[in-house]
């Protein structure tokens, strides 16, 4: 009865919450409360998460009621993990680039295949390790990222910016999906409103290859009849959450629906959401 009783609790409190256009699907557990990126694969019905720097190096897999029913010890040191991303094949990357004062200059992709991770307690990774290049005009090669995607066997980064002035400044670049060292060959910029807010946090694209998602604490913006390799070069349609929280994770459901997740905060707890996309 107790368990009940809380249970009615929890959605009469998060009933007078306002989420915007965002519809809570649940809270997460206080294991995850650092989220900095959710990813879907294939061959698993879970929820796939990462905790960012300064937690153990550890994936979980989540069921949509918001519970932990797998965790999974990754044999590799969290410098900073940021995002997460899948290929076709339901390999799991994780991006360990994140770089907060932009002194780290050897950057990783951790490679986790697909069987390991859903039948293991324990895995061990393949890297894929880059440098960004130098770039004209830029006295920096080190950049602060926190979201990319797998595509055609390349991995796109997109860079958060911690210029002052210029806080809405995404750079993209790529990565080919091999193991070795590699320099990130650049593609395109594009300037989002220049507030904290701004910064773009994670990145998704569709199982269909249509659709591009970008995410920040405020922000949804989907990227449609792209490019091949430049996604800047195309269509953008931003989405207003109405909701703005420290969101750092995307991912595609299906075509037209995204979790998006925050971290924990003593106003949102720590969220999943999903959201519609109405075209």
């Amino acid at each position: 009865m107790r368990r009940f009783l809380m249970f009615f609790s929890f959605l009469g409190l998060m009933s007078c919450q306002n989420f915007g256009q965002l519809t809570l699907v649940t809270d997460l557990s206080k294991s995850l409360k650092e989220v900095s990126g959710n990813e879907i694969i294939v061959n698993s019905d879970l929820i796939w998460m990462v905790n960012d720097s300064g937690n153990r190096s550890e994936v979980f897999g989540v069921n949509q009621l918001g519970e932990i029913e797998k965790v999974v010890k990754v044999i590799a040191k969290n410098h900073d993990w940021e995002d997460l991303a899948s290929d076709e094949n339901g390999n799991l990357y994780i991006g360990d680039f994140g770089n907060n004062n932009r002194k780290r200059r050897k950057l990783s992709i951790l490679k986790i295949e697909n069987q390991e991770l859903l039948n293991q307690d324990e895995v061990a990774v393949s890297k894929i390790s880059f440098e960004y290049p130098k770039l004209e005009g830029q006295k920096k090669t080190s950049y602060d990222a926190e979201a990319f995607f797998y595509y055609q066997n390349y991995f796109y980064i997109f860079t958060k910016s911690r210029q002052k002035k210029r806080l809405g400044r995404t750079l993209l670049f790529k990565v080919p999906n091999v193991k070795g060292k590699h320099v990130a060959t650049f593609i395109s910029e594009y300037s989002f409103c220049n507030h904290i807010d701004c910064r773009i946090t994670a990145a998704d694209i569709s199982e269909d290859g249509k659709k591009v998602v970008l995410l920040n604490h405020q922000a949804i913006f989907v990227l449609t009849n792209f490019e091949v390799h430049d996604f800047f070069a195309s269509e953008l349609t931003e989405i207003p959450l109405d909701h703005t929280s420290q969101k750092e994770g995307v991912c595609f459901k299906d075509d037209n629906t995204l979790f998006i997740t925050d971290e924990y905060s003593v106003s949102t707890k720590g969220n999943l959401y999903s959201l519609k996309l109405n075209w």
